[in-house]
């Protein structure tokens, strides 16, 4: 065994040590890589697409634990493994500088954001891709030098014919391999491989039978970016195309959602727009660090806050519950729907008694309940689980969306005001975080609102 702590001088002769050969053999590995291959990219694979997904995991030199997107696509894995990195760091460090990490220190949260997403698939065994360098055959080479043949138009091919999977039983061992060749994730194709290694280990059928309503690849072969599907396998370990909470029937269809409250989160301008509604395992995650949506870019938001990731109180379910009727976030609902919010907040709704509650709460005949009226009724004097304000820190990797081009988390001040109403706004960001917390107001350090793009 190699324990060799510098990372540039990790070997593939050290890896070829810790190989293990997949139990079914050599046709049935290129059969699983082959599937995995179309399952990611479908039947064609666009040259330009899979050069900006060609990326190791890189750190900002600005800011130590900050992950480097280098080219628009691949942050449906980038923004979960980063999301996954702060939930370590912020659950073990407290109050400590986000400044003051070493180079070693970061390596070490990278590779345990890495197991922790592989840990989700929740396989008998972990299928670690790993790419062999140098010519095809020559057992322990570990040129780092890209051949011709790769740069050309056959980089695909290549990179493909190229792909190995170590197998392992516990996520102790792939975290030690992964620890002493940090190269695996940090050179050109990381990104790629902790893909392929993810749906290895998850089993291709098993992500194809998640994905089951849709046909379409993981990676979108036109524009590059990751598919929900894609997403939500990174963030749960499970590949349903829906964020809503549990399972729904539309149209006679079962479509999936997620299962439970997810350890981080997600929100998405989508749903402002009406195009999908976010649940509560993701709007509410047991830690406070949640992956945002932008029509074509993720990036992360994160609080040092604890109490961001408090149970929800009762009143604040019923809150939600009741604003789950009211979509386009006017805090009313029809008076028509009074019986389905009580029956779904758990709450008496029998139709004498709702029929009682209707004619008091729409008092002028209007048809409309409003929401202060409901919680006043139902939850008097119903205290916020979470804090009036807080802190919320901002996560872009892409340098062209930093000011200056630098990757660095931005700080904000937020504040969830009394007023019910939400505030129009035409600010992206202040638009997504009001699918979560209508009434916030942020005043960003340096004066200016965070790019979701």
């Amino acid at each position: 065994m190699h324990n060799n702590s510098n990372e540039d001088e990790t070997s593939t002769s050290g890896i070829a040590t810790e190989r293990h050969n997949m139990s079914a053999g050599t046709a049935s590995l290129e059969r699983e890589l082959a599937s995995t291959r179309r399952l990611l990219w479908g039947d064609n694979v666009k040259e330009d697409v899979f050069r900006r997904w060609a990326q190791g995991f890189q750190f900002s030199t600005e800011e130590p634990s900050a992950l480097i997107q280098q080219e628009g696509g691949p942050c449906a894995a980038i923004a979960p493994v980063q999301g996954f990195l702060l939930k370590i760091l912020l659950s073990e460090t407290p109050g400590h500088s986000l400044h003051d990490l070493t180079s070693e220190k970061c390596n070490s949260l990278l590779v345990r954001a890495v197991c922790m997403i592989l840990s989700q698939c929740l396989a008998p065994k972990y299928n670690v891709a790993v790419y062999r360098k140098g010519e095809p055959g020559a057992e322990g080479s570990s040129s780092v030098n890209v051949s011709a043949e790769e740069q050309s138009c056959d980089a695909i091919e290549y990179f493909h014919r190229r792909l190995e999977v170590h197998s392992f039983q516990t996520l102790s061992e792939v975290e030690s391999f992964y620890t002493r060749n940090i190269r695996i994730l940090k050179d050109k194709y990381g990104v790629l491989l902790l893909l392929y290694s993810v749906i290895l280990s998850k089993g291709v059928e098993t992500v194809e039978a998640e994905l089951s309503e849709l046909s379409d690849p993981l990676i979108h072969s036109t524009y590059g970016y990751g598919s929900q599907g894609l997403i939500n396998l990174m963030l749960t370990g499970r590949a349903v195309a829906h964020v809503w909470d549990h399972d729904q029937v539309v149209g006679g269809l079962r479509l999936r959602g997620i299962e439970r409250q997810n350890d981080i989160g997600f929100l998405t301008i989508m749903e402002h727009m009406q195009y999908c509604t976010v649940g509560s395992f993701y709007k509410n995650p047991k830690h406070p660090v949640w992956v945002l949506a932008s029509e074509t870019h993720l990036t992360v938001l994160f609080s040092m806050e604890r109490r961001l990731a408090a149970p929800e109180t009762v009143g604040e379910s019923a809150e939600r519950i009741f604003r789950s009727f009211d979509p386009e976030g006017n805090n009313f609902i029809p008076s028509a729907a009074l019986q389905d919010v009580l029956c779904a907040a758990d709450l008496v709704s029998e139709p004498e008694y709702v029929e009682l509650m209707r004619r008091k709460l729409d008092s002028e005949n209007l048809g409309i309940i409003l929401l202060s009226a409901f919680m006043d009724e139902f939850f008097p004097g119903c205290e916020r689980g979470a804090p009036d304000t807080f802190t919320l820190h901002h996560y872009n990797g892409l340098s062209r969306s930093n000011p200056g081009g630098r990757v660095v988390y931005r700080t904000g001040r937020a504040a969830l005001l009394e007023c019910p109403m939400r505030a129009a706004t035409t600010d992206p960001m202040l638009t997504c975080l009001q699918t979560k917390w209508p009434s916030i107001d942020i005043v960003w350090d340096d004066g200016q609102s965070p790019s979701l793009n």
